[in-house]
């Protein structure tokens, strides 16, 4: 973390400096005109306010029908690519000292001497080697919540959520120009007569669960089946003679159906995620009158021959496994080409059954994809037209995750096969390759986004097959120059709107980073002078970083670019920050790890969500101003750098 470059202050340096006005009241009183009303405390409604709280020029108001903040969460599971997002939003690593590390899977089937019993019958590694710099870890959702809204008390905007509010309706006003979503919010519990509040907003964002009032008032609907299946779910205290209760374990019965284990954090608490009985055509599974000692009973009669004794148990619920999804997530009109106004994210928009880790991850991802489109429309420097493309991107991802999920569910809750020629069976061992086969789907890092105006084609990739475009930059460790510390590159990708380019040098191109610093510091062309405002420090938009190959000691300071030595701030610092060099201590480096034509090198363009966007020559300058020129707003031209 960079801090003082405006000035020395002691105290916390995750405090940033407050904003001249505080966008908007804690209680919500006295606000008419929002630029984002996010409708949702969850998961999803929180990465959004979070990353828009950074920005002190955007007025954003998060509401709630809660009486206050989370204190016991449902979902759990937190995948390497949500810890990756976490990094950008700065508590990685508060989360990581906190969770349990899922290092391991067990998998158990019937005995085959004695069927009525389980047996181990596989045993893997979680994630694989090299998948990304952070662990696949569980904590309590309610956590996650607390450290966004720790993050977002500590922004410029001191933003906070706004509870006991409850959307009404919500229409759009077409003759207005700018603040043209109208919400009607209930203060509930207040008896005045005035207890509704009327907010106009430039855009509303609806994080608001399975029954989201946002998406009926734009004529969405989820779409999808149930498997009629009920499965129970609790967080218990016990005492068990199980010997894989600390790992995750997943647990095929002979005739009493299946388990998953879940450790949570702590060390002593553990989710158990027990198949319950078939349920009839229509029915709910409210109607079987399901009590926890049911499930536990159902939990001891699966584990057998070992014991369960619960002590304690923290939170228990039933539900049905059924997968959902809206044919969009906004609210335009097939064929029309009027810019969204209204979007919807999360469980708002796709639902499915959560053994799979899934349903928080990939919440959060969806409005982490909408969150710096929005900003960068709000505060002019982007085409508005790069909203379409959240509809685009994130319900793709949310068809894959639903066609994942059903076959996922369906094969954890078939029975284990009795002969060969059994059909509704299946073989445990089939279910384990089935988990390893798409263990980089569940570990969030397989989203691919296709070609659009956000990310360019592949005719280049073969520069660097290891950052492949369309998927999040697969961050590498590296010495930074200017203190031979090792760090990881992609945790230069901060969740603060901006673009990164990653210059990688070529042997075979002797000069080219400095031509290409040339070029984006004093061409007409550039887009960094063509795109940063005036008087805004030169990466506040787009933010270039260079990766030398020669060792650190070898590199010499005064033969880099002064665009890589920026000056900043009020004060004019300098920015000593932005080049690398490999690591060459640690294995092999960067460039290999990464496949990196050694000889030409590459610019790798990555999105504010660490998405690649483009892999291209050092030297396609035409290219890099292309990209930018069609989606980002033209600027006063700035001074040249040198």
């Amino acid at each position: 973390m960079q801090f003082h470059l405006n000035g020395f202050r002691t105290g916390d340096p995750s405090i940033q400096v407050a904003a001249d006005r505080q966008v908007l009241p804690a209680n919500g009183s006295g606000i008419e005109d929002v630029d984002v009303l996010i409708i949702g405390c969850g998961p999803a409604g929180l990465t959004l306010a979070a990353q828009l709280a950074v920005f002190s020029d955007i007025r954003t108001m998060i509401v709630d029908q809660k009486e206050g903040p989370l204190r016991l969460g449902q979902a759990d599971g937190i995948a390497c690519r949500t810890m990756e997002m976490f990094q950008a939003f700065g508590f990685a690593e508060k989360v990581e000292k906190e969770a349990y590390w899922v290092n391991e899977t067990t998998f158990w089937k019937p005995d085959p001497k004695r069927p009525e019993h389980i047996a181990r019958s596989g045993r893997i590694q979680d994630t694989e080697d090299g998948l990304s710099e952070f662990p696949h870890v569980i904590l309590n959702q309610a956590r996650v919540h607390d450290f966004y809204l720790e993050t977002m008390r500590n922004s410029p905007t001191r933003l906070e959520p706004t509870y006991r509010r409850q959307l009404l309706d919500l229409k759009i006003d077409e003759s207005a120009m700018d603040y043209s979503v109208i919400a009607r919010l209930s203060r509930l519990g207040d008896t005045q007569s005035d207890a509704v509040e009327t907010i106009r907003a430039r855009y509303v964002v609806g994080c608001d669960g399975a029954r989201s009032a946002v998406r009926h008032s734009i004529g969405r609907s989820l779409k999808g089946d149930s498997a009629n299946q009920a499965w129970g779910v609790m967080d218990v205290l016990a005492v068990s003679d199980f010997p894989d209760i600390r790992f995750k374990a997943a647990i095929h019965s002979a005739n009493e159906g299946s388990v998953l284990i879940i450790p949570r954090e702590g060390g002593y608490l553990v989710r158990l995620y027990i198949e319950l009985d078939k349920l009839n055509e229509n029915e709910r599974v409210a109607s079987r009158n399901i009590t926890a000692e049911h499930l536990i009973a159902a939990a001891q009669r699966i584990l057998r021959p070992y014991t369960l004794d619960v002590k304690e148990i923290a939170w228990w619920s039933v539900y049905e496994i059924g997968q959902r999804l809206c044919d969009r997530f906004d609210d335009v009109i097939e064929g029309s080409d009027k810019p969204p106004r209204v979007f919807i994210a999360g469980d708002a928009c796709h639902t499915h059954s959560p053994k799979a880790g899934q349903g928080m991850n990939v919440s959060m991802q969806d409005s982490f994809n909408l969150g710096w489109k929005l900003a960068s429309v709000i505060r002019g420097l982007a085409d508005e037209r790069i909203l379409a493309t959240y509809s685009q991107e994130r319900q793709a991802v949310a068809k894959e995750l639903i066609d994942f999920d059903r076959e996922f569910a369906k094969m954890f809750s078939a029975r284990p096969k009795t002969r060969e020629d059994d059909e509704e069976g299946i073989e445990p061992a089939e279910f384990q390759r089935y988990f390893v086969k798409q263990g980089r789907f569940t570990a969030g890092t397989a989203t691919c986004y296709r070609q659009s105006l956000l990310t360019g084609s592949t005719e280049h990739q073969s520069l660097a097959a290891g950052f492949c475009v369309g998927t999040r930059f697969h961050s590498a460790p590296v010495i930074r120059y200017a203190d031979a510390k090792t760090v990881e590159l992609g945790h230069t990708v901060e969740a603060d709107g901006r673009f990164r380019l990653f210059a990688f040098e070529g042997t075979g191109e002797p000069g080219a980073i400095r031509r290409l610093c040339d070029y984006l510091a004093d061409d007409p062309g550039s887009p960094i002078l063509r795109f940063t405002p005036k008087g805004a420090d030169i990466d506040s938009v787009i933010d270039l970083r260079a990766i030398f190959q020669s060792g650190h000691r070898d590199l010499e300071r005064n033969k880099l670019h002064p665009l890589l030595l920026p000056r900043k701030g009020r004060y004019g610092l300098i920015d000593h920050e932005k080049v690398f060099c490999p690591d060459l201590k640690a294995g092999p480096d960067i460039f290999d790890l990464r496949a990196i034509d050694r000889h030409r090198g590459c610019l790798i363009v990555v999105r504010p969500d660490q998405y690649v966007a483009q892999v291209i020559p050092l030297d396609a300058y035409d290219t890099l101003a292309a990209y930018f020129d069609e989606f980002l707003v033209q600027r006063p031209h700035r001074q040249a750098i040198v």
